[in-house]
């Protein structure tokens, strides 16, 4: 069986590709790490490494040993933070964020529970963008993140808030006056998109390629706000489908927001990076799914 120091020294100079930067990183001599890798070496039975005065570079084996242990030791570490969290109790920090401003009068109830249930947890709350979103997840800077769903790759909780959607078009389009129109309509005008950073199966549930019946539905510019992409709305650019908050919260002269009639509604709540579900996760998850039942 490897130690872990010895998966450690491995893992870190498959990533840096360099002795010195390696025995840095992990406050070791360049010696000690070169000694480690060669009784690795010699364990397994052939190189993990090809070296040469100038680089240093991984063999096929070295490649694939570190594609197999990488997924195992970001599991261990999610193991023993559990752990570590569930021993010491809900204590400490939690990062969440919100994507829209109509969350967050039911985010701060849920905040609200969560306080009192765990007084010694403090909760910093920051507005998340289209563009950092699912970054903010993947870094860490973040726990847990109120959405819309699908949001693919992470796991999510009960369903906050539940609207309607409306297609945004220009206020002198054809469609401004319609009382409702059919998803069909989009393969009829360009669909303003979403920045590429944002989720694959988001984008398909807003902006799908096909309308239900399989035509084509042209793409238009794409935004890196929401703000941004119903500009370009009213710009004549396309026509967007966004959820009925947007009237609310998005009242412009120059958009009218048509219902559509034939979708099903939008979902937002709690998502999450799965291998982050700490004690201090859980918990506000459970004070999400005690809100959402108690206001419906």
């Amino acid at each position: 069986m490897l130690e872990r120091l010895e998966i450690e020294i491995f893992l870190a100079l498959a990533e840096e590709l360099h002795f010195g930067r390696t025995a840095e990183r992990l406050r070791l001599t360049s010696g000690r790490v070169s000694q480690v890798i060669a009784k690795l070496e010699q364990r397994i039975g052939g190189a993990l490494f090809e070296r040469t005065s100038r680089s240093v570079r991984l063999t096929s084996v070295g490649r694939q040993l570190a594609d197999d242990l990488a997924p195992l030791v970001a599991g261990l570490d999610a193991a023993l933070r559990r752990a570590v969290d569930a021993s010491r109790g809900v204590t400490g920090e939690l990062r969440v964020a919100f994507l829209g401003e109509w969350m967050a009068p039911v985010l701060l109830e849920v905040v609200a529970l969560f306080g009192e249930r765990h007084p010694d947890c403090r909760v910093e709350v920051r507005e998340a963008h289209l563009s950092n979103s699912r970054s903010g997840l993947l870094d860490g800077v973040v726990d847990v993140l109120i959405a819309s769903y699908p949001f693919d790759g992470m796991a999510r909780g009960p369903a906050l808030l539940t609207e309607g959607r409306v297609l945004a078009v220009p206020a002198g389009h054809p469609l401004a006056g319609e009382a409702s129109v059919s998803i069909e309509v989009l393969a009829d005008h360009p669909v303003v998109q979403y920045p590429a950073v944002t989720s694959v199966t988001f984008k398909q549930d807003r902006t799908p390629d096909r309308t239900p019946s399989g035509r084509p539905v042209p793409k238009g510019p794409s935004g890196d706000s929401l703000s941004e992409m119903l500009t370009l709305v009213a710009m004549g650019r396309g026509v967007l489908p966004v959820g009925e908050h947007a009237r609310r919260y998005y009242p412009r002269p120059d958009i009218a927001y048509v219902p559509i009639r034939d979708v099903p509604p939008i979902e937002r709540g709690p998502v999450w990076l799965e291998s982050n579900t700490t004690a201090r996760v859980r918990e506000f998850v459970r004070a999400a799914a005690d809100v959402a039942a108690r206001t419906g």
